[in-house]
């Protein structure tokens, strides 16, 4: 059977003149016995499915019932069918709409606007940006959003499931090439499905500057699932309606909140599925001034930290001396940390970096050769390395050039690294959660202080393997197996 089925109201609403895919009627796909028992099956629900129950309701329903893979989904069925409840996620692109519409000649002379999305893809190339996002957000074959002229700006009053007979004749041409389009991203066929239990996407971004995993370290990822029965693959941002594909989730892209990342995070567990990194562990970890909360009130050592606010500079220019350290909350990868060296610097930067942030951590300056790196996974530490400085600089990573330039790094076995580091890695990390994290840590004379819990550690091959090769990534794909298993 194919790997995929295309389920309208009637099949005669599938024009001849349409591509020869497997078209099945709803009232067949729900009675027929044949369909309850295909296993792993691809559906796309093209029936109109805004009325609770209706058939095009139950269609999603029986197909996640089957285990069958489905979009939309009954949850996505469910935030469209109400204003009130798919209003709460468009706040954020209704704000960018009113730069967008400012920007260009897109409104038109009435006080509306009507724009159908048919997977993602609409016909006008102004606003395809925001087509896009409203199918991460709401993944559903065809939609008709319309947009509203009130109060002097543009908004998003209704989005609704569009029927395949109600499509004009000029859109089908948009449809049929979406359609492919979304039909050609990487089905897993049904000869590598026999073997394979499990469907694991790991969502990596080829733009990302640095990646925590380099491109022979992804690869050696999907090759490490394969040995468990896992069928790793590589999705991108763009791939955000497809989740519900999937039995797992491993982000190899930098996390952020006000980002994708998240939003991939949270969409997967919500869906039940198994994620690294999940949501809550983005959450705590990507806030740095959250993290020196957490770590102070647990009286884990650290550097001696301030939160910053733009009226008590003195205060901490006199409890850490020049030359401080200033934080941006969500930097990653040694980005966002400014050495200061006097009063001077300590307003400038300051003020520099109160416009993206209402508040800053401001930290006292300790120089080590090298950091530790302790990657910890479900509570257990996995390896060790020391990340050095990069040359003629403070950090592990030098940002102030063209191009970023970072230190060496060693692998180390578990049993040559000293015990107290491996003990303080493990109280940090046990206060997030149990996931995959790197903590960072300095030996100093006030002992081992821990600079930060990373949710989205670096693993790359020529580093962080170099100890341990394959059995890296064998013990990462073993957990999510494990957590698969144990659902």
């Amino acid at each position: 059977m194919p790997d995929h089925l295309l389920i309208v109201e009637q099949p005669k609403q599938w024009k001849p003149e349409y591509p020869d895919y497997r078209v099945i009627g709803v009232k067949e796909y729900l009675s027929d016995p044949n369909f309850a028992a295909m296993s792993g099956a691809r559906v796309i629900n093209l029936c109109p499915s805004r009325r609770y129950l209706s058939l095009g309701y139950y269609c999603s329903l029986l197909a996640e019932a089957r285990g069958h893979k489905v979009i939309p989904s009954v949850r996505t069925i469910q935030d469209l069918s109400r204003k009130s409840i798919y209003s709460l996620a468009t706040v954020d692109l209704d704000r960018r709409l009113q730069r967008l519409f400012t920007r260009s000649k897109l409104p038109p002379e009435s006080d509306r606007m009507e724009l159908p999305i048919l997977f993602g893809r609409c016909p006008s190339e102004e606003l395809q940006a925001v087509a896009r996002e409203l199918f991460e957000i709401f993944p559903a074959p065809l939609l008709s959003v319309e947009f509203r002229l009130r109060n002097g700006g543009w908004r998003i009053d209704s989005i609704r499931t569009l029927s395949l007979s109600r499509l004009a004749s000029e859109q089908e041409p948009l449809f049929l090439d979406a359609l492919a389009h979304y039909l050609s991203s990487k089905w897993v066929r049904a000869k590598e499905r026999k073997r394979y239990r499990y469907d694991l996407a790991i969502l990596h971004n080829p733009s990302d500057p640095l990646p925590p995993s380099n491109q022979q370290a992804l690869k050696r990822f999907v090759r490490a699932a394969a040995a468990f029965k896992i069928n790793a693959e590589l999705i991108t941002p763009t791939d955000f309606g497809r989740i519900a594909e999937y039995d797992a989730l491993f982000i190899r892209e930098t996390t952020r909140i006000d980002h994708h990342t998240y939003r991939f995070a949270k969409r997967a567990a919500k869906s039940g599925m198994v994620v690294i990194d999940d949501p809550d562990s983005i959450l705590k970890c990507t806030n740095k001034v959250f993290l020196a909360e957490l770590l102070a009130g647990r009286r884990v050592a650290s550097p001696r930290t301030i939160i910053l606010r733009p009226d008590n500079l003195r205060e901490a220019e006199e409890a850490l001396n020049y030359p401080m350290v200033l934080k941006i909350p969500d930097g990653a990868f040694s980005a966002g940390v400014f050495k200061v060296e006097n009063r001077n610097e300590l307003e400038e930067s300051s003020k520099r970096l109160f416009k993206e942030s209402d508040l800053l951590l401001a930290q006292e300056y300790t120089y080590t050769e090298f950091d530790w790196r302790v990657g910890i996974l479900n509570r257990k530490p996995l390896y060790v390395c020391k990340y050095f400085m990069s040359h003629s600089h403070w950090q592990i990573i030098n940002h102030s050039g063209n191009k970023p330039i970072g230190g060496h790094s060693e692998a180390l076995p578990l049993d040559a690294v000293p015990p107290k580091i491996l003990k303080t890695a493990l109280k940090a990390a046990n206060l997030i959660g149990d996931g995959l994290y790197g903590v960072d840590l300095k030996e100093t004379k006030r002992g081992v202080l821990v600079i930060e819990v990373n949710d989205n550690p670096s693993l790359d091959a020529g580093a962080e393997d170099e100890l341990l090769g394959d059995a890296l990534y064998r013990s990462i794909m073993a957990e999510f197996y494990r957590r698969l298993e144990s659902r």
